[in-house]
């Protein structure tokens, strides 16, 4: 079903979002523009924005706009201001779980491309929502024994979660994956400070894959330089996109906000936007997203010449390496990323 060409919705897209276009115009008349740089005046004419984390959507973006929808392709939705959307009567969606299977991928390849021993580690999950559950089965799957750290999941659920401080004490490989929040008594910002780097007792592997703002990076600096940790990957930061210069060098895997970035994950994000989007203007549509095949003999980092399957995939290195090489490329290498799968 289709809407009359006299209704149908004007949308604006960040153009960044993979696989979206032609499929999008199934929904309304859309414009595609740079996601940080879309403006008041882009979207004042536009009844629906369709982005990622570059665009924040609040105040000083929607107001005086006649916007009534937002959906964003990412997991994540702090760049989304939902008190005030929900208090103007703007309707919003994210994307839950749409990468996580990337994620889990991002993390178990780190672990092979650092030469960690996986089976009989402990493994600590700090955030056990989708993502971090799926980091859990693969490490499980691996032959860790994996913690699950979350709070609120906890006070709701009950069952067998531990403490921060018990993840601390246990943990050989601790990953977060915590969505950002700045209130209530769960809050994430800065949860990984100097009070959580100095109960770590086994010297694990950190891999911070959520948001780059609940790892306090001072603390970090200084928890590398005491030996506190084995190895460092770090994949989200604090003021992206310009990570701090030291911290980047001391990471042992460090990339540029890429973690979800298969294309699998990708597709994923882009089919749950326009669904929502269709859903909120009134269109029962649904949208087959399909990333393209790997090439015969593909290798995602040549120069490893790995033979470890997984690696040959998908190999973080790869992405660390150009990172460390030009940090200032830390938006050019989101945005031309090359293709990946799961």
């Amino acid at each position: 079903m289709s809407l009359e060409r006299a209704t149908r919705p004007k949308i604006v897209i960040d153009d960044r979002i993979p696989y979206i276009k032609r499929l999008a115009e199934r929904i309304g008349t859309c414009v595609y523009l740079p996601g940080s740089a879309i403006s008041r005046d882009d979207i004042r004419e536009a009844d629906a924005l369709i982005v990622r984390t570059r665009t924040r959507c609040g105040a000083s973006l929607l107001d005086g706009s006649r916007v009534r929808f937002v959906a964003t392709a990412t997991i994540g939705c702090d760049h989304l201001d939902t008190v005030y959307m929900e208090r103007a009567g703007i309707g919003w969606a994210n994307a839950p779980g749409c990468n996580a299977g990337s994620v889990a991928q991002y993390v178990h390849c780190s672990l092979l491309a650092l030469g960690a021993k996986l089976a009989g580690k402990t493994a600590a999950i700090v955030g056990a929502g989708r993502v971090g559950s799926m980091v859990g089965n693969k490490l499980r799957a691996a032959g860790c024994r994996v913690l699950l750290c979350d709070p609120p999941r906890q006070e709701r659920e009950g069952g067998a979660f531990v403490s921060l401080t018990e993840a601390a004490a246990a943990a050989d490989i601790v990953c977060l994956h915590t969505p950002l929040t700045d209130e209530g008594p769960h809050a994430t910002r800065h949860l990984l400070d100097k009070n959580f780097f100095d109960r770590l007792e086994r010297r694990p592997v950190l891999i911070s894959a959520g948001r780059g703002e609940c790892v306090d990076t001072s603390a970090l600096k200084a928890a590398i330089r005491a030996g506190r940790l084995g190895a460092t990957v770090i994949d989200v930061w604090e003021n992206e996109p310009c990570p701090d210069p030291e911290l980047l060098a001391m990471a042992d895997i460090a990339t540029p906000h890429i973690a979800g970035y298969s294309a699998d994950g990708k597709a994923a994000g882009t089919r749950m936007a326009l669904e929502a989007t269709a859903r909120f203007f009134g269109l029962n549509e649904t949208f087959r997203v399909e990333p393209p095949e790997l090439p015969a003999g593909f290798c995602y980092f040549p120069a490893a010449h790995t033979s470890c399957e997984a690696l040959r995939r998908y190999d973080p290195r790869r992405d660390s390496q150009l990172l460390k090489a030009c940090p200032a490329a830390f938006e050019t290498l989101r945005g031309d990323y090359p293709l990946r799968r799961e």
